[in-house]
């Protein structure tokens, strides 16, 4: 018995009927495709583990810190913020 209860002589007679309904060269041309995007998923798998790199930076995980904070006497007169229409 092979995979799922079918025996091998199912499975040539499906092989059989997937080659007659599509063609041997659609069926080439899928596994080329295929093969090629699994190639390329190996590849860009392979080089983010080894050259992290060519990312693009990314902002400073302290970027909050660098600002001042809302109502910080460091800000000028004048300039908008939640403080800015008080009297």
């Amino acid at each position: 018995m092979g995979a799922a209860g079918l025996s091998l002589g199912h499975l040539l007679i499906v092989l059989v009927v997937i080659v007659l309904v599509f063609g041997t060269k659609k069926l080439r041309d899928v596994g080329g495709d295929l093969g090629a995007a699994l190639r390329d998923f190996r590849a860009a798998l392979g080089s983010d583990a080894t050259a992290p790199a060519d990312r693009s930076p990314s902002p400073p995980a302290n970027a909050a810190a660098d600002r001042p904070a809302p109502g910080d006497a460091s800000h000028p007169p004048g300039e908008h913020g939640a403080n800015a229409n008080r009297s």
